[in-house]
């Protein structure tokens, strides 16, 4: 984090953040907070978490205990202005995908309540910077998987949001694809100064980050840089680094309900 980025305001705030399910806790007391301005990956294997502590950092779910602000405001108590605050792109696509692409952002828009000369402007702004002016009257059905998703992140930073959440956001894509979307989303989100939490599974997704946080079984077993996650795990790559963080379970454990990842 750069000294201006510890500065930066709390975009977002979770304080030990706890969900059951079944009896089985999936969250366990989860704190983290960023800043905006700040690009955070949150990694973890696949049912660590990430997506249970995502449905509640947008509202989707209630925590049981525990408390997330996002700029200040509760999502429990206040969640109309909380959500206000947010950008979001779920893992699975939640797009019209017989809408053009404009059309598509234009609806979100004015859901908003953005006035239609400020849409507008912003609308061609985001195409453009995602090199998606040529195919704004393209039917997103049309658009490769990379393109769908650049969509989506557009109509995310549409209203000017202080934070993002990213939930495994490049599932499904080809290497190029994913290292763009990544690449276009720490680019725009430094112009907007927008907090990122960015989930995924994929190391080579978390080398840019200003901050790693490791999420397994519920709970965070790291919150650094890339640079200290191989110096806490004592090993050369963030690969073997996440590895040592979140050992598998053993078999002998693999018993009772499933927890949502």
């Amino acid at each position: 984090m750069t000294a201006v980025q510890s500065q930066a305001p709390l975009a977002l705030c979770c304080d030990a953040v706890r969900k059951a399910f079944g009896g089985r806790l999936a969250l366990d007391g989860v704190s983290l907070h960023v800043r905006r301005g700040e690009f955070v990956a949150l990694l973890g294997p696949n049912g660590a978490g990430k997506t249970t502590l995502f449905q509640i950092l947008s509202g989707l779910f209630v925590a049981d205990a525990g408390q997330v602000m996002v700029m200040g405001s509760d999502m429990r108590r206040d969640p109309v202005r909380a959500l206000a605050h947010l950008g979001i792109v779920f893992q699975q696509p939640a797009i019209d995908l017989d809408l053009p692409v404009q059309a598509n952002l234009r609806f979100h828009a004015d859901l908003h309540g953005l006035p239609r000369r400020v849409a507008t402007q912003r609308i061609a702004r985001l195409l453009d910077d995602f090199g998606l002016a040529a195919r704004a009257r393209a039917p997103v059905r049309e658009l490769s998987g990379g393109n769908r998703r650049k969509v989506e992140l557009a109509r995310a930073l549409l209203h000017d949001p202080a934070m993002l959440l990213l939930d495994e956001p490049t599932v499904g894509l080809d290497p190029a694809s994913r290292a763009q979307l990544v690449a276009d989303a720490r680019r725009l989100t430094v112009r907007a100064q927008a907090g990122v939490l960015w989930a995924t599974h994929l190391v080579q997704e978390v080398e840019q980050a200003d901050r790693v946080i490791v999420l397994d079984r519920g709970a965070v077993r790291f919150d650094g840089t890339p640079a200290a996650l191989l110096g806490a795990a004592a090993t050369d790559t963030l690969e073997r680094a996440f590895l040592a963080m979140t050992p598998p379970i053993p078999s002998a454990a693999l018993t009772g309900t499933r927890v949502p990842a």
